[in-house]
């Protein structure tokens, strides 16, 4: 398999489940050329792991705690991805680091991995949004199209693409 995109997250969270809504941008504003896999990967943890092996690049898309303002953008890329962290980044790190580490020690990273996201400003019980990060979503957006375009993968805008980003929401559904 070429690249794959991976939209993470739990929609019942808050912020953290801005990786789904990206990913369900994508899926609504765009296709792709050649022909791109994106995944909706929730919560799947070690599930993920043969998706990622079978990947020669993976692009995560999540929100991610590094300290910055609410809704800042956060890009992290291969060794730069922790793997054996004891503090979290993100909510999903924990599956996350554990998968990376397990395809890290089998052999069988992709030969590039590379994690796109937001500061989060709320990570609690909620179906919505925060400002900040719903306001950083087009933006994120437009940093995963520049990413594939590198990787060789050419976007076509669907119409629906980059209109109405308030009318997405954590399932994201319009």
């Amino acid at each position: 398999m070429g690249a794959l995109v991976i939209g993470v997250g739990s929609p019942l969270m808050g912020d953290d489940g801005l990786g789904l809504a990206a990913l369900e941008a994508l899926r609504a504003g765009w296709t792709f050329e050649p022909e791109l896999e994106l995944m909706d990967g929730g919560t799947w943890g070690m599930n993920l792991l043969p998706f990622i092996e079978s990947a020669s690049r993976v692009l995560i898309l999540d929100a991610i705690r590094a300290g910055g303002e609410p809704g800042g953008f956060v890009r992290l890329e291969d060794d730069e991805i922790p793997r054996f962290f004891a503090t979290k980044l993100s909510p999903h790190q924990i599956d996350l680091k554990e998968v990376l580490a397990l395809a890290e020690l089998r052999g069988t990273l992709p030969e590039s991995t590379i994690v796109l996201g937001l500061e989060p400003a709320v990570v609690e019980m909620s179906a919505s949004l925060s400002e900040a990060v719903r306001a950083g979503l087009p933006a994120l957006v437009a940093h995963v199209l520049e990413q594939l375009e590198r990787w060789g993968y050419r976007a076509t805008p669907t119409g629906a693409a980059e209109s109405d980003w308030s009318a997405f929401n954590l399932e994201g559904r319009r």
